[in-house]
């Protein structure tokens, strides 16, 4: 049996970590990111912007991946929820 580390969020669209795996995984990624940020602060300025340039399609690349991983480990599909057992908005 497969064992998510994500689960789909009760609102909105995306899903949140429940296992300490998941959890470990998004606060890497922040914690990546923040890191890289601090970095090219201090390595390339921030009047370099061909760096920041070249930075921000690699940190797009990266979330890219980091999403499909989560969704590869959620339990259950991404969409849109309202909160509700039957996830539809009430008029």
């Amino acid at each position: 049996m497969t064992r998510y580390w994500f689960r789909p969020k009760r609102y909105g669209y995306g899903a949140t970590p429940t296992t300490w795996e998941g959890w470990a995984v998004t606060i890497t990624f922040a914690g990546i990111l923040a890191v890289s940020i601090v970095a090219m602060e201090l390595l390339a300025g921030p009047t370099n912007f061909r760096a920041w340039l070249i930075w921000g399609a690699i940190v797009a690349t990266a979330t890219w991946w980091f999403i499909q991983f989560s969704r590869r480990h959620t339990d259950g599909e991404w969409r849109w929820r309202w909160g509700g057992q039957s996830d539809t908005l009430k008029s």
